[in-house]
């Protein structure tokens, strides 16, 4: 198996894995809701529990999402950042250079 491949497959594992653990997250908060409304008859509570349950990972999903987007954006502008230092960093290593050379011009020529 390849690094990509392998990559890819904990990627794969980490998402679903994330997905249990939002999901439990969201089965308790429903259950702490529903608990707290005893006049609820049981098909009502589950209903409740299964709708908080999907709107609890829908907000999950949309934060990943707004998360995902946030650090792309980062990336980006940090690759752009680093591009630039590492432009002028050699612009002033060709000038040192340059300096260097020319002062070894002069100092042949005073000889």
């Amino acid at each position: 198996m390849s690094a990509d491949e392998t990559r890819t497959l904990v990627q794969e594992i980490e998402g679903h894995l994330l997905l249990a653990a939002a999901r439990e997250e969201g089965r308790a908060a429903a259950a702490r809701l529903t608990a707290r409304l005893g006049w609820l008859t049981d098909t009502q509570r589950h209903e409740l529990e299964g709708r908080f349950e999907e709107e609890y990972l829908a907000l999950a999903r949309a934060s990943w999402r707004r998360t995902a987007e946030r650090a792309e954006e980062l990336r980006q502008d940090y690759a752009g950042r680093y591009r630039a230092l590492r432009h002028r960093l050699v612009a002033c290593c060709v000038l040192g250079c340059a300096l260097l050379a020319a002062t070894g011009l002069l100092a042949l020529a005073a000889v």
